[in-house]
């Protein structure tokens, strides 16, 4: 029967049936929970910035696109609770790979990456997000840019989320939301665990 097969898959699929395509952009799937997308830089409630300017995040990338480079915090007018603050920081697109190595090594949880993904350049200097555009504002929310398409609600869950709540974490946490001060937009549910109740 061999080639009598191939045609009867063919068949099949000119036969009214389950729709699996959506109109993209118009229509969107939903997005799995753990979607690594566009990073944010998060604050505390107080407004400082959590990022101390460490560098961890640039050490760990396998992509080498995360730039950062530490000051001191001015004594008059502190920007982070600690002794330094991230003055610069950038994180270059063209080359992410959104492994989420910088999220696991920032000791502060500053770095996070939201569920926003759909961002497309006209040009290689729009792709270079700098501190103006990770941080987020006063609202706990990521600044929006114009080449990112963004709907309803699409925003939330940008705060940090820290591993200790997923699988891989320790059991002792599972079904526990464990959050530190901030202004993060949004609360995510806590993962499923190990345990199988």
């Amino acid at each position: 029967m061999g080639y009598l097969d191939g045609f009867l898959v063919t068949l099949r699929q000119l036969l009214p049936g389950r729709k699996v395509t959506v109109s993209y952009p118009e229509e969107k799937g939903p997005k799995p929970p753990r979607l690594h997308g566009r990073h944010v830089l998060n604050r505390y409630e107080d407004g400082m910035e959590k990022c101390i300017g460490c560098e961890l995040c640039s050490g760990v990338c396998p992509a080498d696109c995360i730039h950062v480079r530490g000051a001191d915090n001015p004594p008059d007018d502190p920007v982070s609770p600690g002794e330094r603050y991230g003055y610069v920081y950038e994180i270059n697109y063209l080359r992410c790979i959104h492994c989420d190595l910088c999220v696991e090594a920032c000791p502060t949880g500053a770095i996070t990456e939201s569920k926003l993904f759909e961002f497309s350049f006209t040009n290689r200097d729009d792709a270079i997000y700098g501190k103006d555009e990770l941080l987020v504002d006063d609202d706990g929310r990521p600044r929006q840019m114009p080449w990112e398409d963004w709907r309803e609600g699409e925003d939330e869950h940008t705060s940090a989320w820290l591993r200790a709540t997923s699988p891989s974490g320790v059991a002792a946490y599972e079904g526990e939301v464990l959050w530190t001060a901030e202004l993060g937009y949004g609360v995510r549910a806590p993962e499923k665990g190990q345990s199988k109740s």
